[in-house]
């Protein structure tokens, strides 16, 4: 009964773990996975701006099995990232759906040209 609550209060608590575990996984990585890591885990957050759960782990879970592989490899950073690293994190994000922050204020824009041209000013 509390877990229910709960999670209604902060959503489910499995997707929570979930997040947890494929942050500890990026922070293990050794450098300079580590670093470059943390820098697109952030770029994502402000980029992405994904409001869904389950798509912000597939996301950071997907990019823990990219720079494992390229650490247990010994890939150069570049060679997966590219001369553009802004370029392919922003096709990496696009490639997840989901609910994204900007949908409920392309929504809200649209509503308000429709009431405007409708004469309905709220």
């Amino acid at each position: 009964m509390a877990a229910k609550w709960i999670e209604a209060l902060t959503g489910p608590l499995e997707q929570k773990k979930q997040y947890r575990q494929a942050k500890a996984r990026l922070d293990a990585l050794p450098e300079p996975y580590l670093s470059v890591a943390g820098a697109f885990t952030r770029y994502f957050m402000y980029y992405g701006g994904v409001t869904d759960g389950d798509t912000i782990v597939q996301m950071l879970g997907d990019l823990a099995d990219l720079w494992e592989r390229a650490a247990v490899d010994g890939t150069p950073v570049r060679e997966i990232v590219g001369a553009d690293p802004v370029e392919f994190a922003e096709s990496f994000a696009q490639a997840y759906g989901g609910k994204r922050w900007i949908d409920k204020e392309r929504d809200r824009l649209a509503k308000a040209v429709d009431d405007a041209d409708r004469g309905d000013p709220r």
